[in-house]
């Protein structure tokens, strides 16, 4: 195993003992609290360094652009000597195989989807229809699905957001037809429907679909000394839209889920994934999605991926999701109003009790680089909340120079797989060959074949 983890642990901060994370547990998922200031991002930067080092590859939105910095080694700092020798550990700069990802291919390399893989559920929350407009998604989806038949190399589906507004345009032209066979398709609802993908599209979110789609498996590679590479997201534009943002994520996750094979419990997972702002994707959710949310956190951890997420308090995460969630960092929270200190209340019962501690009050003393900490025992029950210091990154705090980006770019083993979009045969061409030979008098062509 990588250095730093050959006895199946990692350790992320230390009280009177060292505090780690056992790496077979790891998979049980996690979650990292505290206000903002409080060192909630630095945590994060510790755990995936010692994930990578691990050998386990990470994948983390940058909302701030800071966790770039994971690209160069740190500065030779007397004050992370100084908390590293206390710990035990020798303190040297350090930096980890990195990969960026932009939705927007400005800063990384593009992510790409089709729309038939988003599908209805997550398309019309990153559209933010309301139900009836979620059911001409629906039947739309369908339709597709029965007319255009499997897909193959050379004809695709629905690929981007020009395939879905051709296709809505052709329900609403033949709604009449089409409502015989899947109920009633109003103009006026495809109209908003189609005035929701304007919007989106003004966003910048038709970024998001087309080919070449993502590969799940270039997220699970490692580099150089066996180490884990960390997937790094730069989300600061994608951010002007929370909805896309979380959906954008939530699709990830379900990618992983669905395409993974299970594999149990392993030494340590193939995959850790960071969540950052968690409380975006549970913010006016409706139950459905909440659903698939809290099927996917339970059933993905047999898949050998751990999910953490990141957000200011335990309380933006629904309790069946909270309740999986199995290694915890508490970083401060503040208590100026009745509904503050009711948080801080919530977020110590949330944690095993400590006799020797006062969970409670010592949330709200919590210096910066400190945190109330609670991982996963070998037999998988919490252990007591211990108040710990977290060590010292190794890597540089903060975004790396623009010339840096463009070195790890330059070097990045995707390099010139995903950057040019390619617009297949697919549902738009399909559509128009269909209305022209309409318009000629020909006969249609028979359902499945375009």
């Amino acid at each position: 195993m990588a250095k730093g983890a050959e006895d199946g642990t990692i350790l992320i901060g230390k009280s009177a003992k060292p505090e780690c994370m056992t790496l077979r547990l790891a998979n049980r998922h996690g979650l990292v609290t505290g206000a903002t200031g409080t060192g909630k991002t630095v945590t994060l930067q510790v755990m995936a360094e010692e994930f990578s080092r691990a050998g386990v590859p990470v994948f983390a939105a940058d909302i701030k652009g800071d966790l770039s910095g994971l690209a160069a080694p740190g500065q030779d700092r007397p004050d992370f000597a100084k908390r590293a020798k206390g710990m035990g550990i020798d303190y040297q700069p350090d930096e980890f195989p990195v990969v960026f990802w932009d939705l927007f291919g400005e800063q990384g390399h593009p992510i790409r989807t089709t729309v038939s893989e988003m599908g209805p559920l997550l398309l019309s929350r990153m559209l933010d229809l309301n139900d009836t407009q979620e059911g001409v998604v629906n039947i739309a989806f369908k339709f597709a699905d029965d007319e255009f038949g499997a897909e193959d190399a050379i004809n695709k589906g629905l690929v981007d957001l020009k395939d879905l507004r051709e296709l809505l345009t052709y329900i609403s032209k033949n709604s009449k037809e089409i409502g015989k066979r899947y109920g009633n398709v109003a103009a006026a609802t495809v109209g908003a429907v189609q005035r929701q993908l304007l919007v989106l599209e003004n966003q910048g979110g038709a970024n998001f679909f087309g080919e070449p789609a993502l590969s799940i498996g270039d997220f699970m590679r490692t580099g150089r000394e066996g180490r884990g590479i960390v997937n790094i997201l730069f989300a600061d534009r994608l951010m002007e839209n929370p909805r896309l943002y979380a959906t954008f994520l939530l699709w990830l996750l379900s990618e992983l889920f669905e395409q993974m094979p299970e594999v149990g419990d392993l030494d340590k997972p193939k995959l850790v994934f960071f969540f950052d702002e968690a409380h975006l994707l549970f913010d006016d959710a409706p139950k459905a999605l909440l659903d698939k949310i809290e099927q996917v956190v339970r059933l993905i951890r047999s898949k050998g991926v751990g999910v953490y997420f990141v957000t200011q308090n335990p309380l933006d995460v629904p309790e069946k999701v909270l309740a999986q969630l199995g290694n915890r960092v508490q970083h401060a929270l503040r208590a100026f109003t009745p509904r503050d200190q009711k948080a801080v209340r919530t977020a110590a019962e949330t944690f095993r009790p400590n006799p020797k501690l006062d969970t409670e009050r010592v949330i709200t003393e919590l210096g910066k680089g400190e945190a109330l900490v609670s991982f996963l025992e070998g037999n998988g029950t919490p252990s007591m909340v211990e108040r710990a210091l977290i060590r010292p990154p190794s890597a540089h705090l903060g975004p790396v120079t623009p010339e840096q980006r463009k070195a790890v770019m330059a070097r990045s083993p995707y390099r010139g797989k995903y950057d040019q979009t390619i617009d297949p045969h697919s549902a738009y061409e399909m559509l128009q060959r269909r209305m022209q030979e309409a318009a000629e008098g020909a006969p249609p062509p028979a359902p499945g074949r375009g």
